[in-house]
């Protein structure tokens, strides 16, 4: 199994924005092509600063690398996004302003198999 974490520093005022994005355009094309979310959570508000992470398991690295190209293929998915962009102001102002970084790495899991 591949897992992969990302993990996104957002804008307090921008969270709910962000989230739905996730759950309305993200999340539904990586489960059409074959993602599985493990789950995705985030932090309190920190300073002005939330961290939103989400955890997502592959039957390989290779699976993740075909998916992802899977989802950047997809012009549906695509035209969402950058519309979903454009309605907040353009890709630029979101990333410069909104997400204040944006982190994407394999982890490794630490827990030995337990028998039953």
């Amino acid at each position: 199994m591949f897992y992969r974490k990302k993990t996104y520093q957002v804008k307090s005022e921008f969270v709910s924005t962000f989230n739905k994005h996730f759950n309305e355009n993200l999340l539904p094309t990586q489960i059409k092509h074959g993602s599985s979310l493990v789950g995705r959570w985030m932090t309190n508000d920190q300073e002005g600063l939330v961290e939103i992470f989400a955890i997502w398991e592959y039957d390989s690295y290779e699976d993740y690398l075909q998916i992802e190209e899977e989802v950047r293929s997809d012009r549906d998915h695509v035209k969402r996004v950058k519309d979903w962009y454009n309605r907040q102001g353009g890709r630029d102002y979101v990333i410069s302003k909104q997400l204040v970084s944006v982190k994407d790495e394999e982890v490794h899991c630490t827990v030995e198999e337990v028998e039953g």
